[in-house]
């Protein structure tokens, strides 16, 4: 070995616990950094003198001859990122679909004074007291206007889930447009991926924002990942990714990202008018086949949950929670109409064919109070007890008997659908932060332990220099002193 490989040894030992104390120092500066991955140097032993050749050193045995940093790893358990993304998407659906089922509670608002049961109940009671005083004009007035007001009821309710409606479907066109932004930031970064690559680099904090952006998207639609380093010559690079979207079962529904060719396939929905409402149809993705209602209801994310809520097509019929609710409302204000009008033999409100807009379209049309047919001659107000047991008694247009109870069945299937959703979202939440804490366990930093490594580094670092030192003291002595005696 040559007489300054002392010094090589040094310096390269040197060199090496600097970085690793510079990647340390990277670490603790981005400890609160959203995404990012603690930094790891992996320390290889350089090649022992002397090699295998012909003209070898004949020595009793090899040399070490000192330490380089092989490479720089970010700590990361892509297991736990796919039980993550899986979690994210579920937590996604719930949230989604939670947030829609409350803003519609909070629209019905029962039990109360001012929501519809009051209304059929004081219209109810209007109609008692004038079975009492037949012939009251005041009575009358009173039938009137709680008519009127039952009426004004259901179009307040029609109309604000027709807005809840509207702002569902901008919800649904924004996050389209964000999961459409966001693989497009993809897919930048997976070409600055590729150029860093191709020269043998490890792209570790590129990768970090990558993650940060497929957490994201996980939440909107259910995806898998996939990475091709071929084209690498890093060991330890992940490579360009490659993004499925995928039902819960694991089946691929369609491309999103392909990494290899740097091709996007972006969103945009799809929507049609059936019964007088509008729903949503499809999802087209790129040049692909688009993507049916019945693949997306196999699959989770809050894209799928905001579906869910706005409502879709089935076997060319509307379904999903908002339609489902506006066609039961549309149910009870159709039979309310056709049951009363038919007893009191004189259209009272407003006479429709069927169900279809009848919430939002009912009213009262009977222009005098006088008119009111409170029973057929003076002082007789059975006809008044008649209208008075639409709103009370079993009627064979509904499945669960009178109006007063389709609404309460009603109220309650949305109380049901809306607890459901609640407690999965709890659920999904703590699955979510369980993996995610399981996570962070492996990829965080840990300020304890970066300090503890920088003053091992430090140490290390210092006792480079020191031999540095040593082998420096040794040469002055052969240089300076050797060859002296004598003179």
């Amino acid at each position: 070995m040559s007489t300054f490989r002392g010094l090589e040894m040094a310096k390269q030992a040197l060199f090496t616990q600097q970085s690793a104390l510079h990647t340390t120092g990277h670490n603790i500066a981005n400890a609160n950094t959203e995404g990012y991955s603690r930094q790891r140097v992996n320390f290889e032993t350089t090649a022992p003198y002397p090699t295998v050749s012909r003209n070898r050193a004949e020595i009793p045995g090899q040399i070490g001859t000192g330490v380089q940093a092989g490479s720089i790893d970010r700590i990361r358990d892509q297991f736990l990122d796919e039980q993550f993304r899986g979690e994210n998407s579920k937590s996604g659906y719930w949230e989604s679909r939670a947030a829609a089922l409350s803003r519609m509670e909070n629209l019905l608002n029962e039990p109360s004074e001012t929501g519809l049961s009051a209304s059929m109940d004081q219209f109810w009671q209007s109609l008692q007291d004038l079975s009492v005083n037949p012939d009251n004009s005041g009575a009358k007035s009173v039938v009137m206007q709680r008519g009127e007001a039952l009426a004004d009821t259901f179009n307040y309710l029609s109309d604000s889930l027709k807005s809840i409606k509207n702002d569902l479907k901008s919800e649904m066109d924004v996050t389209v447009n964000d999961a459409n932004a966001m693989m497009n930031q993809i897919n930048e970064i997976n070409q600055q991926v590729r150029k860093l690559e191709t020269h043998g680099y490890t792209a570790n904090d590129l990768y970090d924002k990558r993650d940060v952006l497929l957490d994201q998207l996980a939440n909107i639609v259910n995806i898998n990942v996939s990475y091709d380093n071929s084209h690498s010559s890093s060991k330890t690079a992940d490579g360009v990714a490659s993004v499925t979207m995928i039902d819960d079962a694991g089946n691929s529904i369609a491309e999103l990202i392909e990494g290899n060719t740097n091709t996007v396939h972006a969103f945009s929905n799809n929507y049609m008018n059936l019964n007088n409402q509008e729903v949503f149809s499809s999802i087209q993705v790129g040049n692909q086949p688009n993507i049916s209602v019945n693949q997306l209801l196999t699959s989770s994310g809050s894209l799928s949950g905001l579906i869910n809520s706005f409502g879709y097509t089935i076997n060319n019929s509307p379904a999903g929670d908002l339609p489902d609710f506006m066609s039961e409302l549309d149910e009870l204000a159709y039979v309310l109409s056709s049951e009363f009008n038919e007893i009191h033999e004189q259209a009272f409100f407003t006479d429709f064919t069927s169900a279809e807009g009848a919430a939002a379209a009912i009213s009262v049309i009977l222009e005098d109070p006088a008119s009111i047919n409170a029973g057929e001659q003076a002082g007789d107000g059975s006809k008044a007890l008649d209208l008075a047991d639409v709103l009370t008694n079993p009627l064979g247009q509904l499945d669960n008997g009178s109006l007063k109870k389709q609404y309460e069945s009603v109220i309650g299937d949305l109380g049901v659908r809306a607890e459901h959703a609640n407690r999965m979202k709890e659920n999904t939440t703590i699955l979510k932060s369980q993996v995610e804490n399981q996570r962070m366990s492996v990829s965080s930093v840990s300020l304890d332990e970066e300090m503890t490594n920088m003053l091992k580094f430090q140490h290390a670092y210092n006792a480079a220099a020191r031999s540095m030192t040593a082998t420096d003291e040794l040469l002055e002595r052969i240089i300076n002193n050797m060859g002296l005696v004598g003179r």
